[in-house]
């Protein structure tokens, strides 16, 4: 199976190859974001399912450097954008953005949990908004950026910290494998990071602390876990080769970032705030991400927490009952806008490598 999978790559590689410059233009050269810090995702699929009218209101909650937001600006008159971002430096972004377009952007520091708070002075009320946007996952700036420690090949502390230095009382990375329990360190991994090897990297990390081996760069860890596993070829879906750290720093940066709480916080704040029919996007790069947004658009929710067994284990006693007990389980303000999850065209992935696992989906508040 691996073998055609990666059969089909090379030849979806070799026909956008020949193409006319021209065509490949369509993703590489038609937006001035080419060469900005990140490049949007599905950028063309957003404009269409937005279906924004002049002076509409809508939010990015993760405006990066503002891709999606200034591909909006330009083709939407008068549309109004708050751009909330946790990172300062997306701050800078928005602040030149809203200097272009005086106005019409509104520049908000924060985290998802923390946008009712950042509303309060612009008097944003409940069912009033008509579109949010969520580009899960972290920005090409912050990844490009070798002192953040997010990534694997770029040699940087062992930060993570989505927020920067803005949340001084928020954990690093290296903060984490310094004081977790080796209990904790092996469900971060094994729930956070899906990694079968979880165990044995946990355990290892824990008896590093006593032989005192420094693990504060992010070139300490990936070299400490590739260590662990010497004999092995790790790949990915597509047989890609595939860092045997890549799902410890996945799972590292989802534990410090609070990344599925703050998700989850986001989408309960969606619904009070967006008028009746009045879009979501989601834009997710791992199944712990989509797996929070389908749990909301099918009702799987208690306490405004997304449950994480499906409704039929959570209370089999009700479920199997009467039809009435089963749609009072499985209620949601949400309707799905189109049968299937979205996900980037060929051209897009040969274009920006990084958007080959995006799943896009697109869901209406009717209630």
């Amino acid at each position: 199976m691996k073998f055609f999978k990666r059969l089909q790559l090379l030849r979806v590689r070799q026909r956008l190859y020949t193409t006319s410059n021209a065509n490949q233009n369509n993703y590489e050269c038609d937006i001035e974001f080419a060469n900005a810090p990140h490049f949007p995702v599905m950028w063309k699929e957003t404009l269409h399912y937005l279906n924004l009218a002049p002076g509409d209101t809508m939010i990015d909650m993760t405006f990066g450097s503002g891709g999606h937001s200034k591909k909006i600006l330009d083709t939407v008159p008068d549309v109004k954008i708050f751009a909330l971002d946790r990172d300062p430096t997306a701050m800078n972004f928005a602040e030149d953005l809203a200097k272009k377009y005086p106005g019409q952007v509104f520049p908000l520091l924060g985290r998802f949990s923390e946008l009712p708070k950042l509303l309060e002075s612009y008097h944003i009320k409940e069912n009033s908004i008509d579109a949010m946007l969520f580009d899960f996952g972290c920005s090409s700036m912050q990844y490009n950026t070798p002192e953040r420690g997010f990534m694997i090949s770029k040699n940087g502390p062992l930060d993570m910290r989505m927020d920067g230095n803005r949340s001084t009382n928020s954990p690093t990375a290296a903060d984490v494998l310094e004081k977790a329990s080796e209990r904790d360190l092996y469900h971060i991994i094994k729930y956070y990071g899906e990694e079968k090897r979880a165990r044995k990297i946990a355990r290892a990390l824990f008896d590093a602390r006593y032989m005192f081996r420094s693990l504060k760069t992010t070139h300490e860890l990936a070299k400490f876990i590739e260590s662990l596993f010497s004999s092995e070829i790790n790949t990915d879906q597509l047989g890609r080769f595939q860092h045997p750290a890549t799902k410890t720093f996945q799972a590292l940066r989802i534990f410090v970032n609070n990344e599925l709480n703050e998700i989850n916080h986001a989408i309960v704040i969606a619904t009070k705030l967006l008028k009746i029919n009045g879009r979501l996007i989601t834009i997710s790069f791992h199944s712990l991400e989509d797996t929070i947004v389908k749990r909301h658009l099918s009702g799987n929710v208690s306490d405004s927490v997304a449950n994480k067994l499906p409704l039929r284990y959570a209370n089999w006693g009700k479920v199997w009952q009467n039809k009435e007990d089963i749609e009072a389980l499985t209620s949601s303000p949400w309707l799905m806008l189109h049968k299937h999850v979205l996900t980037p065209s060929d051209e897009e992935v040969y274009a920006n490598p990084r958007s080959r696992s995006a799943k896009f989906r697109v869901i209406a508040k009717i209630k």
